[in-house]
């Protein structure tokens, strides 16, 4: 087989979010690990919640660029813990706000029990100016907010 763990991690950076085109399931934090054996390849991935509709579609484009590698590959997902914001990484934040979704906030100090919600910079102009407009956005992990700066509504990611 010959391929490494290095060279799946390369791979699955290409394998973008099915609902956030210009971030990768890496980089989302979705991708939890990956073990390279005489078997094959073992990718163990948490969606951002358990019902995602895109699970599917992420479990195939990852076994899709495993096998593109010539290794056989076994997609793991595990719901414990729990995704979180906090895997997003930092490339992945700025690739958020640079496609026009506000990054999640933080977490200081562990999990949100109680959300608070502090303005979200707008990722078209900056600005803090904003207003919540809807807690409940087109998708479970986005809430809507107003830039009354640009005066443009933008989505941010709901920290969890």
């Amino acid at each position: 087989m010959g391929v490494t763990a290095a060279e799946v991690w390369q791979a699955l950076e290409r394998v973008m979010d099915p609902e956030i085109p210009v971030v990768s399931v890496v980089e989302m934090g979705i991708v939890r690990n990956v073990v390279v054996d005489e078997r094959g390849v073992a990718v163990t991935m948490t969606p951002t919640f358990a019902g995602c509709p895109a699970l599917d579609v992420m479990r195939r484009d990852i076994e899709a660029a495993v096998r593109g590698l010539g290794a056989a590959c076994v997609v793991q997902t595990v719901l414990s813990p729990p995704w979180t914001t906090e895997w997003i990484s930092e490339t992945g934040r700025e690739k958020l706000r640079r496609f026009g979704l506000a990054p999640p906030p933080r977490l200081s100090g562990g999990p949100a029990d109680v959300t608070f919600f502090e303005p979200a910079p707008c990722p078209r102009c900056g600005s803090t100016r904003t207003q919540l407009r809807n807690a409940f956005g087109p998708t479970l992990c986005r809430m809507i907010w107003y830039c009354d700066d640009c005066r443009d509504a933008f989505e941010q990611f709901k920290a969890l």
